[in-house]
């Protein structure tokens, strides 16, 4: 099966956003799905409850990374309220579209950014 992506899917594959690990990161946060094998880390770098920096490192397929990608450039400058309510049709349609098999990616990349949030709020106590 032959998938067709986006343009924008496409760009941010090849030239994603937001890559690597934030050293002291205040919060980080992972999601996987054990069936397609992706594996999401999100690292958050947050001040006065706005998220000041924010890295991913992904395993997995071209939508993976690039819903990572587009997650990161959607959560970067919001506060963590704000941020909390990115769901992943935000992240579809950031991207133009996905394919129906790949929107599982999407999920992935919601699911890894709100539980790092979970772990800042634990880690602040608010």
């Amino acid at each position: 099966m032959v998938l067709k992506y986006s343009k924008k899917v496409m760009e941010h594959f090849l030239h994603p956003h937001n890559v690597g690990e934030l050293k002291n990161a205040d919060a980080v946060g992972e999601a996987g799905n054990p069936v397609c094998g992706d594996v999401m880390k999100i690292y958050l770098k947050v001040k006065n409850d706005i998220i000041l920096d924010i890295k991913f490192k992904t395993l997995g397929c071209a939508a993976a990374i690039a819903a990572s990608s587009i997650l990161t450039d959607l959560a970067k400058g919001k506060t963590i309220n704000e941020a909390e309510k990115i769901k992943n049709t935000d992240i579809i349609t950031g991207l133009g579209t996905l394919p129906p098999i790949k929107v599982h990616c999407s999920v992935l990349g919601a699911e890894a950014l709100h539980n790092a949030i979970k772990n800042y709020r634990k880690r602040v106590k608010k």
